[in-house]
């Protein structure tokens, strides 16, 4: 009786369905951002008519519409944040708006509640797209598998796929469950779970991972674990915990925010009561009160911030680092300690052949036996088949013509060449690499490339190596870090030994951690962090996910970067340039010093202002011009970080700026309070390829 694996594939529809779109969360979907958008709106159409001196019956009711509904969602929460006897500055701000609107500074107060708003808008379009992020992961697990059973097969939900079932998973499907194979052969494409850049052989009694992807044999696989303890599952489980479970991130300013808010109000009642006791007039005492509000308010403070960190974020998006808030552009600064991926990361993240061997005897040159192997690999869909046929045509290498090919999942391909058999495949497999083929095999396997073996007519003929490409800035990042942050950096990977050693001699990295699943990276990371380092991880690929989500801050390569990674980690690398990371990092420290110097001219002013106010009479007018301009100056200084040469490149020999200390308190989280994205950005969503090789490549190390 024939076996299930030698059955033809069913129909389509007896296979696993594929999983339906990710549907993503509209920005308007989101009340804040419905009324932040109606607050702007309005404000913007109040604002020409102010300035140009229209009638207050013009732009009054407008004013006053942006005063609700932008004030009203961040007051209710400042409200409910006091019954729980805490004081946070948008409460503070929004009395603050309605103080200015109550003494004729209609303008200051509509402008704070736009502020506000706008930045609690962007707060949840970041926690929203997060959520529709790690949703997705589960995308890469099949809804369906095919389960055998006796006398057949039947179609079930994953999800209900028990320890001990066999299931049938046919050439092209994604594994329904982790397992042991018990049939069949094939090249199984591990990427999303090791990060290893080439699909691995998986034959009887091999384990395979649910979500991988199953190459061009068929495989009967045995459950060994249940649907829901999962590799893919347990990643889902720990990005959740690790935004959960960190601690609220904050601003430098933000940090301060309670004592300040109590300060200022307990201030503004002793401003207005002092006087009254001592019998001066309601409305001068109301004045005075209301005057020392507008000079003591944050305004000046909060610019003090946001300027320079916002101007360094546009200034890094111009080079091609998007950074997703300005909470993540100040945490950038205080990194000591770097852990690298590397498939994708620190390499390209694509197969490329790298040497050509034609052995003594085989009357064959290098472009001879590329030509052999190429025209014998052509019809193949197999990744390494890709890169030798893309490296014949990068060497104008003409093609004969192939008859009779055949493919043997794990083993390799054979086709008629020219009138003679051309094998090429793994050299374990065809057991024919014996004396200088055996030699050249090994000698490419020690410094980490994937051997090929050509025969013809049963005879070696040659030998090809194969390996991901190392990036040209790979070596020169690696020093720019390690002078940035006082240590080397650490490689992370999933690949094998000998493959992570060998390109970590190259770049100069000498603590290698390899055969890591995306537990172990985690792991790691959250170790260093314990210990009380501040962990930057830069991976690209789904196995990189917890590990981005644990560290200090992460950033992901864009370009073939996993949906996932791109969602979990702080900041994107869109153009794939290793050498911008530590350019990032030096900008982040130069936009903190700048921030330190913003907040000294702020206090500075106010505390002139708040003195002239108390010990003799401030004029209201001159007291606005004194806070208005405190924010101008402290705005133009943060904005010099929009200039080029504010940027600068360690990793290409340009002096990078002069780095803060690293001993700010520990500045992590995304999820919990309003102030956690403070005045960020929101998170950027990046769309790649369908394919699944391509969309689910994590390549990180």
């Amino acid at each position: 009786m024939p076996s299930v694996l030698d059955q033809r594939p069913a129909p389509a529809v007896a296979g696993p369905r594929p999983a339906p779109p990710r549907r993503r969360t509209r920005v308007l979907e989101l009340p804040e951002a419905r009324w932040a958008l109606a607050a702007l709106v309005l404000f913007l159409i109040a604002l020409p008519l102010n300035l140009l001196g229209a009638p207050a019956w013009l732009w009054g009711p407008l004013f006053a519409a942006t005063y609700v509904t932008g004030g009203w969602e961040p007051g209710w929460e400042g409200l409910k944040a006091l019954k729980d006897k805490t004081l946070d500055v948008d409460l503070l701000m929004v009395v603050a708006a309605l103080g200015a609107a109550a003494i004729g500074q209609v303008l200051d107060g509509a402008l704070l509640i736009v502020i506000f708003a706008t930045s609690g808008a962007l707060e949840a379009v970041a926690t929203a797209r997060t959520a529709d992020s790690v949703r997705g992961l589960l995308d890469l697990a099949p809804t369906t598998a095919t389960r055998l059973v006796p006398g057949g097969e039947e179609t079930v939900a994953a999800e209900d796929l028990k320890v001990g079932d066999v299931i049938l998973v046919r050439p092209g499907e994604r594994v329904g469950a982790d397992g042991q194979v018990l049939d069949g052969a094939s090249d199984v494409d591990q990427a999303t779970i090791t990060g290893e850049p080439l699909p691995v052989a998986r034959k009887a009694g091999d384990e395979v991972f649910a979500g991988t992807v199953n190459g061009t044999g068929a495989l009967r696989v045995r459950v060994d674990r249940d649907p829901a303890d999962s590799v893919i599952a347990r990643i889902v489980k720990m990005v959740e915990e690790a935004s959960e479970t960190k601690a609220p991130t904050q601003l430098f300013i933000e940090k301060i925010e309670q004592r300040y808010s109590i300060g200022m109000v307990i201030a503004t009642l002793a401003v207005f009561a002092i006087p009254l006791a001592f019998g001066s007039a309601l409305q001068a005492a109301l004045l005075r009160a209301m005057t020392f509000m507008i000079v003591a308010s944050p305004c000046a403070v909060v610019l003090s911030t946001m300027p320079p960190l916002l101007s360094a974020i546009a200034n890094a998006g111009r080079h091609g680092v998007l950074a997703k808030s300005a909470v993540v552009m100040e945490r950038l600064g205080q990194v000591d300690a770097v852990a690298l991926d590397k498939t994708g990361t620190l390499t390209e993240g694509t197969p490329r052949v790298t040497e050509i061997r034609p052995l003594p005897g085989s009357g064959l040159d290098e472009d001879g036996l590329l030509a052999l192997a190429a025209a014998a690999e052509h019809p193949s869909e197999h990744p390494l088949a890709r890169a030798v046929v893309d490296a014949a045509r990068e060497r104008f290498v003409p093609l004969p013509e192939a008859l009779d090919f055949t493919s043997a999942p794990g083993q390799g391909v054979s086709a008629t060449v020219a009138g003679r058999t051309v094998q090429v495949g793994s050299p374990a497999r065809l057991s024919a690499a014996t004396g200088p083929a055996s030699a050249a095999v090994v000698d490419l396997e020690e410094t980490g490339q994937t051997a090929v073996l050509v025969l013809r007519d049963d005879s070696p003929v040659g030998v090809i190596g194969i390996a991901d490409r190392l990036r040209q800035d790979a070596a020169a990042t690696v020093m720019a870090l390690t002078e940035l942050t006082g240590r080397s950096p650490v490689l992370l990977t999933g690949d094998n030994e000998r493959a992570a050693r060998h390109l970590a001699a190259q770049v100069g990295i000498t603590d290698v951690r390899a055969g890591l699943l995306p537990q172990d990276k985690a792991a790691a990371v959250q170790k260093w962090e314990d210990e009380g380092r501040k962990v930057l991880v830069v991976g690209d690929g789904v196995n990189d996910a917890p590990a981005l989500a644990a560290a200090h801050t992460g950033i992901a390569m864009g370009k073939a970067g996993s949906d996932l990674a791109l969602e979990t980690a702080d900041a994107v690398v869109v153009r794939d340039e290793l050498a911008t990371i530590p350019a990032v990092v030096a900008l982040s420290r130069t936009a903190r010093r700048l921030v330190v110097q913003n907040l000294v001219i702020a206090g500075v002013f106010i505390t002139a202002l708040v003195v002239w106010d108390l010990v003799a009479t401030l004029p209201l007018p001159l007291g606005v011009a004194g806070h208005e301009g405190s924010t101008v100056i402290v705005g133009l200084n943060g904005l010099r970080l929009l200039r080029e040469a504010a940027w600068t490149n360690p990793a290409r020999g340009v002096p990078s700026e002069q780095a803060l200390p690293s001993f700010c308190p520990r500045l992590r989280s995304r999820g919990g309070s309003r102030t956690a994205h403070g005045h960020g950005m929101p998170r950027l969503l990046l769309r790649k390829p369908e394919d699944p090789r391509t969309r689910s490549r994590s390549p990180t190390a």
